[in-house]
Order: C-alpha cells, then sequence, then structure tokens
C-alpha cells in the first residue's frame, strides 16, 4: 500500500526559509514522478514543483522559481521542497504526489491528474 506523509510545516516568518519531506512507502520515488503543490482557501490545488524519475530533471511555478528547490534523497525515499524568501502567498496547506513515470508526463506535470497518490498535507503560515 502507498503512503506519502509530508512534515516539515509550520508558522514561520516572512523572508524566513521552511523545509518541507514527503517520506514514501510502498514505492520508490526514484521511479516515479514526484510533484509538490499546494491549496489555500478560495483557491484552486496549484502546482508548486515537481522532480521527475531517473535523473530528477526539475519544473517550477513561476511564482516559487528562485526560491524554491525540489530535489530527491533516494537513500531515504524521499522528496524535499526547499523553501526560501517565504512571503505572505505562499501560505497554504502543501501535498505532495506520487504519478507513474508515463511517457506524456512531461506536457501535464501540473495536472492533478497526472498524479496517482496524494499525502494528507502540511500547513505553512507564513506571518509578519
Amino acid at each position: 500500500q502507498v503512503q506519502l506523509v509530508e512534515s516539515g510545516g509550520g508558522l514561520v516568518q516572512v523572508g524566513d526559509s521552511q523545509r518541507l519531506s514527503c517520506a514514501a512507502s510502498g514505492l520508490f520515488l526514484s521511479r516515479y514522478a514526484v510533484g509538490w503543490f499546494r491549496s489555500s482557501p478560495g483557491k484552486e490545488r496549484e502546482f508548486v514543483a515537481g522532480i521527475r524519475w531517473g535523473a530528477g530533471r526539475t519544473y517550477y511555478s513561476p511564482s516559487v522559481k528562485d526560491r524554491f528547490t525540489v530535489s530527491r534523497d533516494n537513500d531515504k525515499n524521499t522528496v524535499n521542497l526547499q523553501m526560501n524568501s517565504l512571503r505572505f502567498e505562499d501560505t497554504a496547506v502543501y501535498y505532495c504526489a506520487v504519478g507513474a513515470a508515463r511517457s506524456d508526463w512531461n506536457g501535464y506535470y501540473y495536472d492533478t491528474r497526472a498524479y496517482d497518490y496524494w499525502g494528507q498535507g502540511t500547513q505553512v503560515t507564513v506571518s509578519s
């Protein structure tokens, strides 16, 4: 049974850094696409960052590019999201998701439908 567990959320201040982790059981993350999404009140769940299977090409939403970094630790079977220079608008519940290594994944990595398994989410709140 596949299980994804996010950790690392909490209350931080504007400009701070925070690191989220997604730990997986039941599959090897290096063989799948892994995405980070976030959801806040009144907004649809949006893509934040993703990392492809194998060599681990990465993808970012324009709103977080150059501030967030997604990486994978194969030894620990985790995918991490390093978030720097946090802003008020980064406040959200952050979810990790895993999708099968499909040949067309590059075309819709930002779409929730590209992912098959989801974690329960972790809250990140950015305050002044």
